[in-house]
C-alpha cells in the first residue's frame, strides 16, 4: 500500500532523530560552557576593576563599570538556567528566564544612563552636544520606564497563569 511507510523508513528516521537530538543537546553544552566561561571573565573584569578603583581611590568612577559587569553576568547566569532546564527536559518552553534578562538587561541600561548623565552635568559645562545626548538618553529613560513595568507585570502573569507540568518540574529536580 503507498500510503503506510515501508520499513526501511521507519529506523532511518529514528537514527536522524537520535542524530539531531544527541547534536541539540552537544550544541546546548558548548553555548553552557561558552557562557559559563563568559561570566567568569565578566566577574574577574570587575574583580580587577574594583580592585583598581580601591587602589587609585576611584571607586565612584569605577562603580559604574563593576555594576555593568555584575548585571552582564546575571544576565548570562539566568540564559545559562535557561539552558539548563533545555537540556534536561529536551524542551525550550520558558519564557520567563528571557523576561527576567529583559528585566534585567532594561535595569542595567537606566543605571548606565542615569551615571552617564550625573557625568555630562557634572563639570558645569553644557553644549550642544550635551543637549542633544540629553534629550536622547530622556526618550530612552522614557522608553525603560514603559518597557520595566510590562516586563515585571508579564513575569507576574506568566507565574501566576502558567505553572509549569508536574513532570516537566520533576525532571528539573
Amino acid at each position: 500500500m503507498p500510503d503506510e511507510p515501508s520499513d526501511r523508513e521507519e529506523p532511518v528516521n529514528g537514527y536522524l532523530s537520535d542524530f539531531l537530538r544527541k547534536a541539540e543537546v552537544f550544541i546546548y553544552y558548548v553555548v553552557a560552557v561558552l557562557l559559563s566561561l563568559s561570566a567568569a571573565a565578566a566577574i574577574a573584569y570587575a574583580g580587577v576593576t574594583l580592585w583598581k578603583g580601591l587602589v587609585n581611590w576611584t571607586i565612584p568612577v569605577e562603580t559604574l563599570r563593576v555594576l555593568d559587569q555584575l548585571l552582564v553576568v546575571l544576565m548570562l547566569v539566568e540564559i545559562l538556567h535557561t539552558i539548563r532546564i533545555s537540556i534536561r527536559s529536551h524542551i525550550l518552553f520558558a519564557a520567563e528566564p528571557f523576561l527576567v534578562v529583559g528585566l534585567i538587561a532594561s535595569i542595567r541600561r537606566v543605571l548606565i544612563i542615569s551615571l552617564e548623565l550625573t557625568s555630562l552635568t557634572r563639570d558645569g559645562r553644557w553644549s550642544t552636544d550635551g543637549s542633544s545626548i540629553f534629550h536622547a538618553s530622556m526618550i530612552e529613560l522614557g522608553l525603560l520606564v514603559i518597557l520595566i513595568p510590562v516586563l515585571v507585570f508579564s513575569i507576574t502573569l506568566l507565574r501566576r497563569k502558567a505553572p509549569a507540568p508536574k513532570e516537566l518540574m520533576e525532571n528539573l529536580h
